[in-house]
């Protein structure tokens, strides 16, 4: 193996040595409090990560080169994983831990820096379609009670005739099956999803019976759904088994306007869903409309591995400029607070990434953080804010089932509204010229009604700021010989004495 990873006791003392100095010795000892993990027993790895599946898959395809995608939660198992493949296989095994974005997501990019063949993902996966490398998902089979999970839905649907669609946890996957077999015996207009990944190879998805009189299945984050004919899923009750995350968040945002119950079985308990989704898309509102008010905004690139994600920045990048509004891309990895506080001429940031991590909790940030759809309402005229609610971006482009082209720009009236926030008036509709053109200006015509809109460059903001970073300055310094420093470390230097 390339790489190997080391449990380590709940407590463990760390011994520093003091590498500045050979004759220092003091050392610092601390304790580092670390989460203690049970392992897999070795007879159930096989089974819980289906080893010999993966060795097929290595073999048969002829991979010399493997690259095991690993969650946070089961990297304690990874190196017995990875030394039982390397030992059937041959083949040279890598781990990747922390990966570049969300852990649901397949990280291509990691895996092509050490020349993966192929890719074997583990645990949660949110099966965004991705297309650069062979691909497996290994689904971890986490434990559910069956029983207690059918007198949920029993209690939960009392009308046998209800139709009803079953979603469900990927982890969920190895027992779905037994599950809903003894429910249809009841529940005759029952459908169940099946799990399938676009255009990549994988041995680890369940499989149901196609209703006989169902229409051509539609494929949606990775669901494969068989409604009956004349009916959408506008007209099914949705149960979802699986604990309350962002992938029942993402179903419960896109398909709004259906009933939801789920089953938790970690706490094997079932519930009705509240009405909470009205007020998400109150607040995605809210950001909207801080969207329309931006002048500056920052497209913030949250995936390298899902397909599209290219044509997305092309396609926001031409919708801000259709709007006036100047736009700048930055890819930084995973995000957080202090990361994007560093921006403070970004007026809002949009996120591109899969469906599950794209609806951010941005309240802690200084800036708001949107989705390319919300971008695209408040860009593009010709979309309205509706029921509406798109989380994949892929159906933003041409050819998506949610396409709309954008605005002509040579049709469209100069318009003001008046913003909902500031209660300020607000041009739906500024003057692109600048933003065609190939340099910047400082001062821009906006309207007959709006006079001027600032438009500088983020160097011209920069110089703006108290504090700016190191500075070089460059011919001010004196040059002078080299001296010989301090020893020791920080905490003690040999000349500061006890």
């Amino acid at each position: 193996m390339r790489c190997c990873i080391r449990v380590v006791p709940t407590v463990c003392t760390v011994v520093m040595a003091d590498a500045f100095s050979s004759s220092s010795e003091n050392v610092i000892q601390r304790q580092i409090d670390v989460q203690e993990t049970t392992r897999t027993p070795l007879e159930a790895l096989d089974e819980f990560y289906q080893i010999p599946k993966t060795c097929d898959f290595v073999c048969q395809n002829h991979f010399k080169k493997v690259a095991l995608q690993f969650p946070d939660e089961l990297l304690h198992d990874s190196t017995a994983i990875a030394a039982e493949i390397e030992r059937i296989t041959q083949a040279k095994v890598f781990i990747l831990g922390d990966t570049s974005y969300g852990s649901c997501c397949v990280d291509e990019v990691a895996a092509e820096h050490v020349g993966a063949d192929c890719m074997v993902h583990y645990g949660r996966a949110c099966l965004s379609p991705s297309k650069r490398l062979p691909l497996m998902y290994v689904f971890e089979k986490a434990s559910i009670d069956l029983d207690k999970c059918n007198s949920a839905f029993r209690e939960l649907y009392t009308d046998k005739q209800a139709h009803i669609l079953i979603l469900y946890d990927v982890r969920y996957t190895h027992a779905i099956g037994n599950l809903v077999t003894p429910l249809c015996e009841d529940y005759p207009n029952v459908v169940l999803s099946q799990l399938v990944v676009e255009g990549e190879q994988c041995y680890s998805h369940g499989r149901s019976k196609s209703e006989p009189d169902a229409e051509k299945p539609s494929i949606h984050f990775g669901r494969q759904l068989h409604l009956k004919s004349g009916l959408s899923i506008e007209d099914y009750n949705l149960f979802y088994v699986g604990q309350d995350g962002p992938t029942l968040r993402n179903f419960m945002m896109t398909w709004n306007r259906c009933a939801f119950s789920s089953f938790d079985p970690v706490t094997s308990t079932g519930r009705v869903e509240s009405a909470g989704v009205n007020r998400a898309l109150m607040k995605r509102f809210y950001a909207i409309e801080r969207a329309k008010d931006a002048n500056v905004v920052g497209i913030l690139v949250g995936t390298l591995g899902v397909a599209d994600y290219l044509a997305i920045i092309q396609r926001l990048k031409e919708a801000i400029r259709s709007a006036g509004k100047k736009s700048y891309v930055f890819a930084m990895g995973k995000l957080n607070v202090p990361k994007l506080a560093n921006f403070l001429e970004i007026d809002i940031f949009v996120l591109i990434s899969c469906p599950e991590n794209s609806l951010l909790d941005s309240s802690e940030f200084y800036r708001p953080v949107v989705t390319p759809f919300e971008m695209e309402v408040a860009c593009n005229r010709n979309r309205d804010w509706s029921a509406e609610y798109v989380t994949d971006f892929r159906h933003l482009l041409p050819g998506g089932q949610n396409y709309v082209p954008l605005a002509d720009g040579q049709d469209a009236h100069d318009e003001t509204d008046v913003s909902l926030i500031t209660g300020a008036l607000r041009s739906n509709r500024l003057n692109c010229d600048h933003a065609n053109s190939s340099f910047s200006s400082s001062l821009v015509l906006r309207n007959q009604t709006l006079t001027v809109a600032n438009t500088n460059s983020a160097a011209s903001f920069l110089a703006t700021r108290s504090w700016r970073g190191l500075e070089q300055k460059l011919g001010e310094t004196p040059v002078g010989k080299a001296v010989e420093g301090r020893r020791g470390i920080a905490i003690a230097y040999e000349e500061e004495g006890a």
